[in-house]
């Protein structure tokens, strides 16, 4: 299983439906290769846009790296990128760090699926919040625990011991799935955090979905937490977790849906926003936004010019892209946002989509 994934694509210079962009003759006089990094949980569907793109104009080139949402924001802050890619907002001493203005630009909406190897099982597991921050907790450590068996009457749940399976790598994934625990468990709050790289109190570390999805796969008894796509190309069974209302609700476009729909409404000016664990009917409570974080100005406009129409078309015809391979498409009222966002982008100070 490859950890580290890199996506070379031609992007389409001007690209058909796409809303605004520069003035013409603004752009850049030849090839341009543009670079990011970050979150895997965002690879599958930019591997989609780069087959999209493929057979377009070879003119400007996208290189991403699938390193994890750490790794992205890394990249970032010591300027070796053009872009970043995290599923968990930049902290507010990763903002100062950075010395300019960040701009988090929302991309997609995605599900963190609660994947299981366990044979003996058929059919969904229910998994309530509290008892599931107590495996990761290392409280509960069979698959026959009374809470667990409670949840799941009439299933025949083995005794079998729990392994326990985290990123070993910072990571956005990690940062919605802890965000989610530390909201239904004071414990896992107050021992454990939310950040995109915690300290474990239990299990095996791998990197990235690619490997969290390999060692559940290959580790009969393994609990793991993935991108919904990961887990659904490798045939890995995912748990229905209990959200606010007590309601079992399994990953999918329409509950991820759903937990975005009230925090559409209510976004904050910075877009960095956690919709996990949100209330109301059918809203699955893994659900997050995925961004991609660029500098508000800069430096290149041989490359600024072709990043913001990249990032412009992502967030509107991009968005077609998403619901196959199991993402939500972001909500109107988001993409309205991002255009905000998009059109304050400039280069030497002055606005680079008109």
């Amino acid at each position: 299983m490859k950890h580290h994934a890199v996506i070379l694509i031609g992007l389409l210079w001007g690209a058909s439906g796409c809303r605004g962009g520069p003035p013409a003759g603004s752009g850049p006089s030849g090839p341009v290769t543009l670079t990011g990094a970050g979150a895997t949980f965002q690879y599958p569907l930019q591997s989609k846009w780069a087959a999209e793109y493929a057979a377009r104009d070879p003119g400007v080139r996208l290189n991403y790296q699938s390193i994890g949402s750490g790794g992205g924001i890394r990249q970032v802050l010591a300027n070796t990128v053009h872009f970043g890619a995290t599923d968990g907002p930049m902290t507010d001493e990763q903002l100062a760090e950075a010395g300019a203005p960040i701009l988090h630009v929302p991309v997609t909406l995605g599900a963190v699926a609660v994947a299981v190897n366990l044979p003996e099982v058929s059919g969904s597991l229910r998994l309530p919040a509290g008892t599931l921050a107590d495996i990761f907790l290392g409280r509960v450590t069979r698959w026959n625990d009374p809470a667990l068996a409670a949840a799941n009457p009439g299933v025949g749940l083995p005794d079998k011991a729990i392994t326990v399976v985290h990123r070993s790598d910072g990571s956005g994934t990690t940062y919605i799935f802890v965000d989610f625990l530390a909201k239904v468990s004071p414990e896992w709050k107050r021992k454990v955090g939310v950040a995109t790289s915690v300290a474990w109190p239990v299990g095996l570390g791998a990197k990235g979905n690619e490997g969290v999805t390999g060692l559940v796969k290959q580790t009969p008894g393994a609990i793991g937490y993935v991108e919904l796509t990961y887990a659904l190309q490798n045939d890995l069974p995912v748990a229905a977790v209990e959200n606010p209302s007590g309601e079992p609700v399994s990953p999918s476009i329409e509950s991820v849906t759903a937990a975005a729909a009230a925090a559409a409404a209510d976004l904050p000016d910075d877009l960095r926003v956690s919709i996990t664990n949100a209330p109301g009917a059918g809203a699955y409570p893994l659900s997050g936004f995925s961004w991609v974080v660029v500098r508000r100005d800069l430096p290149d406009c041989e490359t600024a010019v072709p990043l913001a129409r990249y990032l412009w078309w992502a967030v509107h015809e991009g968005q077609a892209f998403s619901a196959p391979l199991h993402y939500a498409p972001l909500p109107p009222a988001v993409v309205s946002r991002c255009e905000a966002k998009l059109r304050s982008i400039t280069c030497d100070g002055k606005p680079v989509l008109p």
